[in-house]
């Protein structure tokens, strides 16, 4: 089956617009703190002010008896939450105030609810705490910090990197660290709950609103039939939203105590202790070559921070394992214990600081052998899973590097550190690879095609911004031959079918998928209704022989002889026909669904999950950075002057998002390379720049010319031919500009953000 009509057909591809701009310019897109219920109450949080200790005492009397209030709840008087089940890429958080242990800065030990917002808020600051103090653990080098038990497969290797490393004829090493940053997207965090005896309905800032459904049906010792999650709009997530988080379970608690709706908001600084951050790293890496450039060794040892409580995955050196075919790997992560806030993942999470140790390295070795940065990398390409020595389903890094460097001008680069002037200012050029690993996940969706013409289709998933509404709506016009205003796509809603979260550059292809085959499967039901119509056109017509084209399906061999589904519908005495699919892959495909994130995971075991059967490696995204900075040297002032960006992403459903995709990813970092840093108090474990004036993100005077090109083609391992390209746009931004502040001023930056006394 085709779509031949010209408006189908230029409905992927090209930049179609976002079908959910109008609301969102307007103002009718609701967001879950524009959702108001009848009767709705307000909550408001009193969080620790110490990192370790315990309640001695709290004093709630004030608060209680001001203007509005109609509960105040602590520890107390909270009565019994039950955990969730451990889940192990999103693990749920601990039950709130459930005891008097204090484990970070800024942990809720109180929530006051009240008629208004301001009388909740204003009586939140009466609540009179005293605590007994430990001294809290908050450095990842303070030698108090505790390992974090290793429940994964996060220690791969290959080979013998010992021997090799001691007969190599370079070697180079290094320790990097990059900074704690915390996600800020535009639309603080916010939960409405409301209960209707004993089913809960929550409208929830989220990337995951099955995960919080699973989350606060085992709080409240529920079904999870019994918890409706909606989240139509969410004002930004970059990972932020992919766990559930203790203010949920709070506001569907306020609800159940006081019996009428309740809306908890965040406030910008509780959004720096609340919903997770990305954790400091300290890395140490060492890579071993032959004089040619070909190398024989790479040792990687990561380590992360964590909270006291459990958090997500975070393997740091995932990406080093398949990035380069290199015979000899050591990848190893280990985390420690701090008295921090959670950690969560944040947009291209581990690969991001990964990948800025490796580059970086790599570059290093470069100007040691004597040879062009881009070359060494060619000399290195992995034309093969490294780990599994299968091939994989796409992979187009060559043309990458081969685009990016002819878009740049790479050849005007003077190869001597500190040769490039414009004025005062020293000009260098840098560039990194990147290999990334994307989440390979199911999904689910159910489509109708309505007597009028028109198709509804729908998903529970998440659109966080970056264009789900609009792609999948592209994708089922495109099956179904109908113009994208005919298409009503609906999502965020648990009691639409099954999807996973909005994270790990997966629901593209993963929702995609599931849109694309339920759609031919509707095709497929309405040709069923004909199969054995002999006055019809399309009798006996198999999907493999019509064409969808202006709502109707017709021969392709002869497009005169065919109907609309409106005819078909109206004959058969039907208002609608309704088809529910999933992403499964046809019977007979080729491939595997195992992402080359578990191979990577699983390392040297994971040859054996995968299985000789299976043909290739799923490709996630391929990328090149180049970037171009000028460094005053009497000032140390760093300035971005332009950056290309050359990136693999499959077949680009839309041009448009997908470019503004890479842009932000892009801005991401620049923002890890120069400006982000979460600070922390050493004496109080305080978050000390917890609003947008005091933490430093990158603005328009920061961000420079960003070329934006797509190479490659459809991949195979999934029928929509896509990737997931939502974070690859982060990764190697940071590792070309310290590179590129090595070949203008000669210095190498091995620590993030990159500050004015680093260039002094």
């Amino acid at each position: 089956m085709t779509t031949t009509n010209a408006a189908a057909a230029a409905l992927v591809g090209p930049g179609v617009d976002r079908v959910d701009g109008r609301l969102k310019v307007t103002g009718a897109a609701r967001y879950p703190s524009d959702f108001t219920l009848p009767e709705m109450a307000y909550s408001a949080l009193v969080r620790s002010t110490i990192a370790a200790g315990t309640i001695a005492r709290i004093d709630t009397a004030r608060a209680a008896a001001a203007p509005g209030v109609l509960a105040v709840i602590t520890h107390d008087n909270a009565g019994r939450l039950h955990k969730a089940k451990w889940n192990l890429a999103y693990p749920p958080p601990p039950p709130p105030l459930q005891d008097a242990k204090i484990t970070y800065n800024g942990q809720y030990v109180a929530m006051v609810v009240a008629e208004t917002r301001q009388q909740a808020a204003a009586a939140a600051r009466l609540v009179e705490v005293t605590y007994d103090r430990d001294e809290p653990v908050l450095s990842i080098e303070d030698p108090a910090a505790r390992p974090k038990s290793n429940p994964y497969f996060l220690d791969m290797k290959r080979g013998n990197v010992k021997t090799a490393m001691a007969a190599a004829e370079v070697t180079v090493e290094g320790t990097f660290t990059t900074s704690a940053q915390t996600h800020n997207p535009i639309g603080p965090f916010t939960t409405v709950a409301s209960w209707d005896r004993d089913t809960l309905t929550v409208y929830d800032s989220t990337q995951n609103p099955f995960l919080v459904r699973a989350v606060l049906a085992a709080s409240f010792g529920l079904g999870e039939e019994k918890v409706r999650v909606l989240s139509p709009f969410v004002g930004g997530g970059f990972g932020a939203g992919l766990r559930s988080w203790p203010h949920s379970i709070l506001a569907a608690l306020a609800a159940r105590t006081v019996n009428r709706p309740v809306q908890l908001s965040l406030t910008r600084p509780e959004m720096f202790t609340g919903i997770g951050r990305r954790p400091s790293t300290l890395q140490h890496l060492k890579i071993a070559s032959a004089r040619d450039g070909t190398l024989v060794a790479i040792e990687h040892e990561g380590t992360s921070t964590a909270s006291m409580h459990s958090d997500s995955l975070y393997p740091i050196t995932v990406g080093t394992i398949v990035s380069y075919a290199c015979p000899n790997v050591t990848a190893r992560d280990k985390r420690v214990r701090l008295n921090i806030p959670p950690i969560a993942h944040m947009r291209a999470p581990a690969l991001a600081e990964g990948n800025f140790a490796v580059e970086s390295l790599l570059d290093e070795l470069s100007y040691e052998l004597g040879m062009d940065p881009i070359e060494l990398r060619l000399r290195n390409y992995a034309a093969v899973h490294p780990q599994t020595g299968l091939p994989w389903s796409s992979r187009a890094l060559r043309e990458c590097y081969k685009t990016g460097a002819e878009r740049f001008g790479w050849a005007q680069r003077e190869p001597a550190v500190r040769t490039m002037r414009d004025g005062r200012w020293l000009v260098g050029y840098g560039m990194a690879g990147v290999t990334f690993i994307q989440n390979h996940a199911k999904g689910q969706a159910r489509a109708t095609i309505r007597r009028d013409g028109t198709a509804r289709v729908c998903s529970g998933a998440t659109d966080i911004g970056t264009g789900t509404y609009t792609v999948m709506t592209q994708l089922a016009a495109e099956v179904l031959g109908l113009q994208a205003d005919r298409i009503e796509f609906e999502l965020g809603d648990t009691r639409l079918p099954w999807a996973p979260e909005a994270g790990g550059s997966g629901l593209t292809a993963a929702l995609g998928s599931a849109v694309h085959n339920t759609c031919v499967a509707l095709v497929k039901r309405v040709l069923g209704l004909v199969s054995d119509d002999p006055d019809s056109p399309l009798h006996g017509c198999a999907i493999e022989d019509v064409v969808a084209s202006d709502g109707r399906l017709a021969r392709s061999d002869d497009d005169s002889r065919g109907e609309s589904y409106a005819e078909i519908l109206q004959r058969h005495v039907l208002d609608s026909l309704t088809v529910d699919g999933d992403s499964a892959k046809p019977r007979g495909s080729t491939g595997v669904l195992v992402g080359s994130l578990a191979v990577s995971r699983l390392g040297r075991f994971g040859h054996k999950l995968i299985g000789a059967s299976h043909a290739t490696i799923p490709a996630s995204a391929f990328g090149a950075r180049f970037a171009e900075v000028r460094v005053d040297p009497e000032l140390g002032v760093l300035r971005i002057a332009r950056i290309v960006s050359v990136t693999d992403g499959g077949r680009i459903i839309n041009q448009k998002l997908a470019r503004s995709q890479l842009i932000g990813g892009t801005v991401g970092g620049i923002g890890m390379a120069m400006f982000e840093e979460t600070v922390t108090d050493p004496g109080t474990g305080r978050v000390a720049n917890a609003t947008l004036s005091d933490y430093l993100v990158a603005v328009n005077a920061d961000v420079p010319d960003i070329d934006v090109a797509f190479v490659g083609e459809p991949d195979p391992s999934n029928p929509i031919g896509a990737k997931g390209i939502g974070e690859v746009g982060l990764v190697g931004v940071a590792a070309a500009i310290a590179n590129a502040v090595y070949h203008a001023t000669g210095r190498r930056i091995r620590s993030l953000p990159i500050t004015i006394s680093q260039l002094l």
